[in-house]
């Protein structure tokens, strides 16, 4: 076993409670999913969200997924003119047997544009 991170992003639809819990479940399911983590892999969560983003911690859903003995933390991202809007990012730190080149990251709906070369049809 390593350590090793996976990384991913999405945007959400709005700024609202139930658009932010939403999109982060999506994107933690895809990431978990794609990389068959389970909850006893994780060692720490990191989510960053774009300025525009203030309705609530992407790190709620992940608490409200079951996710509730693994270190999560909340940041903003910076604001960067031209950035894309209502983003969501994670780094996920997690213990596999996977190889670094095994992992999938994934970047879901607008947030697809910022790593395009790593997004699955």
């Amino acid at each position: 076993m390593a350590v090793r991170a996976v990384r991913g992003a999405t945007t959400v639809a709005g700024n609202d409670v139930a658009a932010i819990a939403a999109a982060t479940r999506e994107l933690l399911g895809e990431m978990f999913e794609r990389n068959a983590v389970a909850a006893d892999d994780l060692i720490s969560v990191l989510f960053t969200a774009t300025p525009d983003l203030t309705a609530d911690f992407p790190a709620a859903a992940a608490r409200a997924l079951g996710i509730s003995d693994v270190p999560l933390l909340c940041a903003q991202e910076l604001d960067v003119e031209g950035a894309i809007p209502r983003c969501i990012r994670v780094l996920m730190h997690l213990n596999t047997s996977r190889e670094r080149s095994e992992l999938r990251h994934v970047y879901l709906n607008e947030a697809r544009s910022l790593r395009s070369d790593l997004v699955e049809e």
